[in-house]
């Protein structure tokens, strides 16, 4: 059976995705610091290469790299210190509110779960000594929980780590020899070839800058709703909570459950009843119904082409594969590979084997 040069390179090509596939299943936690850092170069290269054109040749591009790299770190350092507030706030008010809230727990929980046999008493004392024991300003104390936590999961907290120093000094070569590290790619490439591989690079770049400009208006759009939302309904930390929970939608799910987490802690502390675990559920529930079933479909799945079912799949199924790697790249390697699949899909349309 003869092959037809377009039947040869698509099963080339299927050989090569293979193996990538292959080798971030294999090589997953070792490939992670190094994946995140060319997907850091490959979405600030280009403010290299405008600061760059900018000096006109006398700016040397390492101190581009380094004036790029360190705002990027500052923006980062930023979006983490927003934390800060909530529990340089929230602690004390823990120290203070949980007792008692455990107290009104017992004393209106109780009789009721006991009408449906359900007998529940909560040790009072004991978390009152477990909040003076953890909770006050300690630092002895909390010092040396810190170090025995690190004992227990020394392998993880290496990991950590090492990723932290790791990925800026990966970003930093990347950035720098960018250009050369993808004319050696281009090199590879057959001369035959090289006209497609252009066409679906360039193709691929579009797609991209397309869905890092969606996602940036995704969590623009949701930081502005759960700020004002919870500014609403009279949360104090209404701004930090909420501007946290837009930004960590960058990331999946688990941005979401982190931003709701510190609302429930913040509505709890500040009003201590029910009223603050329903504004939470309320604003959060519709926060990510708007977000799954409008905003990351048309903002983002309609820019880089692909179905609310495919974005659904895509972050499902990278996340089953590769982990938290695999929820991080899911939508921008589907964004890539559906512009490989429309070219085969092109080619195949194309071809006698379907014209019969």
């Amino acid at each position: 059976m003869q092959f037809t040069s377009t039947q040869k390179r698509t099963a080339a090509w299927c050989l090569i995705t293979a193996l990538v596939v292959l080798a971030l299943w294999f090589l997953g936690p070792v490939l992670t610091p190094f994946v995140v850092a060319a997907v850091l170069a490959y979405a600030l290269t280009p403010l290299v290469d405008k600061l760059d054109d900018l000096g006109r040749g006398r700016l040397p591009r390492v101190l581009a790299v380094l004036i790029v790299e360190t705002l990027f770190i500052l923006v980062l350092l930023s979006i983490f210190l927003l934390v800060v507030p909530i529990f340089a706030k929230e602690l004390p008010l823990l120290r203070e509110q949980l007792p008692l809230l455990a107290d009104r727990l017992n004393h209106s929980l109780g009789p009721w779960l006991s009408q449906f046999g359900i007998k529940v008493s909560l040790d009072v004392a004991s978390i009152k000594a477990f909040v003076l024991k953890y909770l006050n300003a300690n630092v002895e104390d909390a010092l040396a929980s810190v170090l025995s936590s690190l004992k227990l999961g020394g392998s993880v907290a290496l990991a950590i780590m090492g990723n932290v120093v790791l990925i800026p000094v990966a970003l930093f070569f990347l950035l720098k020899d960018w250009d050369r590290i993808v004319a050696r790619v281009v090199e590879l490439v057959p001369p035959k070839l090289r006209a497609s591989y252009d066409s679906f690079i360039d193709e691929a770049d579009l797609v991209l800058g397309q869905y890092l400009r969606g996602q940036l208006l995704v969590m623009g759009v949701l930081a502005i709703y759960f700020s004002v939302a919870l500014s609403l309904f009279g949360f104090d930390l209404a701004v930090p909570v909420g501007v946290f929970t837009g930004l960590a939608f960058f990331i999946p799910f688990l941005g979401f459950g982190l931003g709701m987490l510190l609302a429930l802690l913040a509505g709890v502390l500040q009003f201590g009843g029910l009223y603050g675990l329903l504004v939470v559920a309320g604003v959060y529930g519709a926060g990510q119904m708007v977000e799954s079933f409008y905003l990351t479909p048309r903002l983002v799945g309609e820019r880089i082409g692909l179905h609310p079912l495919a974005v659904i799949f895509a972050l499902l199924a990278f996340g089953q594969l590769l982990g938290f790697l695999g929820v991080l790249i899911a939508l921008p390697a589907s964004a890539v590979l559906l512009v490989g699949i429309r070219r085969l899909r092109a080619s195949y349309m194309a071809s006698k084997l379907y014209q019969g």
